[in-house]
């Protein structure tokens, strides 16, 4: 019988070691990384049966490598439990509406980890495989019509009825809403196997957003019957979108305090630091970005973004080639005082 696999993202060399020769011991193959953005890059590339992960971590916190990995279809379920010595509660309300599975506070006890590795894998092995085409939940949806977008098309508007919820299998979409200034301010960015689409129809009400497409994709559209159907009546669908509206609940309550409080070169670098989270290929990202995106993510003006985009590069935080913008230094864009 095949052992599970445990990949442990820990800085703290001594609890690392410890951590694996427990697993060994109790018959798991164990994988070590001693920062996030090797963690994320080992989870890639090992895609290990459960992940463990402290938050506070040089290179890429825990935060971000939960969030990185939910974006990657074949990481998306791999159970994940935080590894921290934190314990308040707002801590734990963050780490488990971006899709944490547990969280355990260190100093812990050894069989309440292992306990807690054990319930993780026994409830896994009986998760619905959300799979791209040719798998299960490609037949969940027997009704459902894919569609092909060119850049810039429009998929709904604001004040449209909804008839459809949305699945991006391949592409980039921007969930946009205009403010009572009528300017563009960014809700949401959408990457590969997003749902989007679905509020107007949870809230029974027409939309109040605006989806367009960033580059060329391929989105299913499932008719709200389907969708509605499948949340009555399939338990792990409905978990998914009460775990995916929590987050998205959160998201919008940061947004709304960064807006608030934080300084304009502040919000542009957030908005790079969103992009690269949500985008980045193996922990690297590359990408063509409207400026006019930039801006409605940091809620300033095309110039003003552009400005510190300049004041960027001149720090070597990025590089810029036409349009294309390449970031160079994560860590400073997140973390650095402005």
């Amino acid at each position: 019988m095949k052992k599970s696999s445990i990949l442990i993202i820990e800085d703290n060399v001594d609890i690392r070691e410890n951590i694996s020769e427990l697993l060994m011991l109790s018959g798991y193959t164990t994988y070590e990384a001693p920062n996030g953005k090797l963690g994320v890059t080992m989870a890639l590339e090992r895609l290990p049966d459960l992940i463990l992960c402290d938050i506070m971590m040089p290179e890429l916190d825990g935060y971000g490598v939960l969030h990185i990995l939910s974006k990657h279809q074949q990481t998306l379920h791999i159970p994940f439990i935080f590894l921290t010595a934190k314990a308040e509660k707002t801590d734990m309300r963050r780490g488990m509406t971006l899709g944490a599975d547990d969280y355990i506070t260190k100093p812990f006890d050894e069989s309440e980890l292992l306990v807690a590795i054990e319930n993780r894998l026994k409830k896994s092995h009986h998760k619905l495989e959300f799979a791209t085409v040719g798998g299960q939940f490609n037949d969940l949806f027997a009704h459902k019509v894919i569609k092909t977008y060119g850049a810039k098309q429009l998929i709904y508007t604001e004040g449209d009825t909804p008839a459809y919820i949305y699945f991006l299998h391949q592409g980039k979409v921007k969930i946009v809403k205009m403010n009572k200034d009528g300017k563009e301010v960014v809700l949401e960015l959408c990457s590969n196997d997003d749902f989007f689409g679905y509020w107007g129809v949870l809230e029974d009400q027409n939309h109040q957003e605006t989806a367009e497409v960033l580059e060329d994709s391929v989105i299913w559209q499932i008719p709200v019957e389907d969708f509605t159907l499948l949340l009555v009546h399939n338990r792990e669908v409905s978990m998914r979108f009460l775990k995916l509206l929590s987050k998205n609940l959160l998201l919008k309550e940061n947004k709304m305090l960064e807006l608030a409080y934080e300084s304009v070169r502040k919000r542009v670098a957030n908005a790079l630091v969103a992009l690269s989270d949500i985008y980045a290929v193996n922990g690297h990202f590359c990408m063509r970005v409207p400026r006019e995106l930039i801006a409605s993510m940091a809620g300033t003006s095309v110039e003003t973004a552009i400005r510190m985009l300049s004041e960027f590069k001149a720090d070597a935080y990025i590089d810029i080639a036409s349009s294309e913008i390449t970031i160079l230094n994560y860590e400073m864009l997140k973390k650095a005082p402005f």
